[in-house]
C-alpha cells in the first residue's frame, strides 16, 4: 500500500534516518559493551565506535535517501 507525504509516494517498509540511526547505536552500544566485557583496551573500542558511526551514517543516509523527481 502506498501513502502519500509531503507529495511523494511513500512505501509502508520506508524507515525514517532517525529511526535507521536508533537501531544503528543500539548496536554499536551493545558491540563497545562486548568488547568491554572482553577486555579490549579503551582506545580501540572508541576507534571501532568511531569508525562504526562512520559507516552507520554513511550506510543511514543512502538507504534512506529520497531521489528527486525529474523535472
Amino acid at each position: 500500500m502506498l501513502s502519500f507525504r509531503r507529495g511523494r509516494p511513500e512505501k509502508e517498509g520506508d524507515v525514517s534516518f532517525g529511526m535507521y540511526m536508533i537501531g544503528y547505536i543500539v548496536l554499536i552500544v551493545g558491540l563497545a559493551i562486548g568488547a568491554h566485557l572482553l577486555h579490549v583496551p579503551p582506545r580501540w573500542i572508541a576507534v571501532g565506535v568511531i569508525c562504526m558511526m562512520g559507516i552507520g551514517i554513511l550506510t543511514g543516509v543512502t538507504t534512506t535517501r529520497h531521489r528527486d523527481p525529474p523535472t
